[in-house]
């Protein structure tokens, strides 16, 4: 059996998310790697090249582990809630630029 929280929508899952993003630098890298993703999508699109989509992908993703593995310290919730993770990185995103979470 697996012990990771069961969650039955995003509404609930939210604050979980956040509460594994406390730290500072770690909200700080999922930021910059979110950003240089949707550049990498922009080029993709401009370019027509699709390879640009992988870089979008690995950019946002090493920075948000790096920000887990070495600042937060602890694994990453998309390892066990996919789906919800990536919707939850968008919305911190979202509140990050509104000024609701500290950048």
């Amino acid at each position: 059996m697996s012990d990771a929280p069961r969650f039955s929508s995003f509404r609930e899952f939210y604050p979980f998310y956040l509460g594994e993003h406390r730290n500072r630098t770690c909200r700080r890298l999922h930021f910059v790697g979110s950003s240089l993703a949707i550049g990498c999508v922009l080029l993709a699109i401009v370019r027509a090249n699709p390879w640009w989509l992988l870089a979008a992908l690995v950019s946002g993703y090493a920075f948000a582990w790096v920000g887990h593995f070495f600042f937060e310290k602890n694994r990453p919730a998309t390892f066990r809630h996919p789906l919800y993770s990536f919707m939850g990185d968008w919305v911190m995103y979202k509140d990050i630029l509104t000024g609701k979470i500290p950048f």
